[in-house]
């Protein structure tokens, strides 16, 4: 396939725009993969770098080469990986506006160049929806996090609250929903502009056309006001691949791709699995040199990366910072876990986990003590096992990346909304 996406067969030419990492390539690159086994052709559109990200065999197209050249992905991982408190978290909105502002410059250009005729947009990065808009083109969204979908009863899907169908709820929610549009001002306000420029009214892009998403509704707060073009598909995953591993009881510990280098955290998961009589399985992402890796000690088995699914498929419980794919793989192995949410979406994924008695969330600051009495009490408790393990069976259920692209398929076709599929 070439970068313009050009391989022979019918289908449409499908664009997919969504933030450059991997919790969102990894899982689109495999929706991508289903969608040219149905005769569609995909090419991911972003900055240089993010051509390492895609996988599965689709196209990549880059834009943004004067600002976004080479090194440019690397020093927005930076501002990722410290995406929290009153200096960071502001850096890191502001370092993603400038990346939608790229986007809504070079998009409308190059997905006319490249003979784009839909558009697969993430809902985290608003651009490609808008420019879909713009060029009158079809346009589909995925959510490969939380549902980003705003309801009066559903707390902001960035913020660690509790569900509450109450009063109470109502008015807590609706101040961080404030909140958080006054944080986004920056990203908002360039989407606003290039909507004003462009004549179009700038209403949230999610499309009427179709939502998937790769939550299950156990997992979500209970919806009442989802839209009929949403979809809950299941996890986006390839087939999983083997892992040997010791035959003992062992326990997943991951901190995700950006926030792996926490030597300190790894340090503590370890010898608290070590003290339960437990090994505890490492993923670093590539975030710890080989000498801090080996500093990890307690009979921890240390990787940059571990086939998870298959680690998670052998493990009794998992240790986890709450990255939505990362607590998707171990509720799929109907494996409990304890959660330190860090930034982004994870303390809202972890309210979710709790609220579906599937595992425990503590602080970020992990202790030894800490880790060590949470993890008896998942373990020792059968009912976390049993949540856990009810939210597998219906991710088993649930289609995943062939149900969405099988929807994508049906909604590009006719152009209409799919009357089938999970809702």
């Amino acid at each position: 396939m070439s970068d313009t996406g050009e391989v022979s067969g019918g289908g449409k030419h499908i664009a997919v725009v969504a933030p450059p990492v991997p919790g969102h390539f990894r899982p689109l690159s495999v929706l991508a993969e289903a969608l040219g086994e149905r005769g569609h052709r995909v090419t991911f559109v972003h900055m240089a770098d993010a051509r390492a990200l895609v996988g599965g065999g689709a196209a990549f197209h880059a834009v943004g080469q004067a600002g976004y050249g080479p090194g440019a992905l690397e020093r927005y991982g930076r501002r990722l990986a410290r995406a929290s408190g009153p200096v960071g978290l502001p850096a890191m909105i502001r370092a993603s506006a400038g990346i939608t502002r790229m986007l809504l410059d070079e998009l409308p250009g190059t997905l006319e160049r490249i003979g784009a005729e839909a558009v697969v947009a993430e809902a985290a990065e608003p651009a490609g929806a808008l420019v879909a808009r713009k060029l009158g083109l079809p346009h589909v969204t995925s959510h490969t996090g939380l549902p980003l979908n705003r309801e009066p009863l559903v707390p902001p899907p960035y913020l660690g609250w509790s569900y509450r169908d109450d009063a109470r709820g109502l008015e807590r929610n609706a101040w961080g929903y404030r909140v958080s549009d006054w944080l986004l001002r920056p990203i908002d306000g360039a989407v606003a502009r290039a909507a004003e420029a462009w004549g179009l009214e700038p209403e949230p892009g999610f499309s009427p056309l179709l939502q998937v998403a790769q939550c299950v509704t156990g997992l979500d707060f209970p919806r009442r006001a989802l839209p009929p073009s949403f979809r809950y598909c299941g996890p986006f995953r390839d087939p999983p691949e083997a892992a040997d591993l010791p035959d003992e009881p062992l326990v997943f510990c991951s901190l995700g791709s950006l926030q792996g280098d926490r030597l300190s955290v790894f340090r503590a998961m370890a010898r608290a699995c070590a003290d339960l009589k437990l090994r505890a399985v490492i993923g670093h992402g590539g975030l710890l040199s080989e000498a801090d890796a080996a500093r990890i000690g307690s009979g921890a088995l240390v990787r940059a990366y571990w086939p998870q699914e298959a680690v998670l498929a052998r493990s009794v419980a998992a240790v986890l910072h709450g990255g939505f794919n990362t607590v998707m793989d171990a509720l799929a192995a109907g494996v409990p876990s304890v959660i330190a949410p860090i930034a982004f979406e994870q303390p809202a994924t972890a309210a979710r986990v709790a609220h579906a008695g599937a595992g425990r969330v503590v602080g970020t600051l992990l202790t030894r003590g800490e880790i060590r009495r949470e993890l008896e009490r998942v373990i020792a408790d059968p009912s976390y096992a049993r949540a856990a393990g009810e939210l597998g069976e219906e991710i088993a259920r649930s289609g995943g990346a062939a149900l969405a692209a099988d929807l994508i398929d049906e909604a590009l076709t006719t152009e209409r909304t799919p009357v089938h599929g999970s809702a």
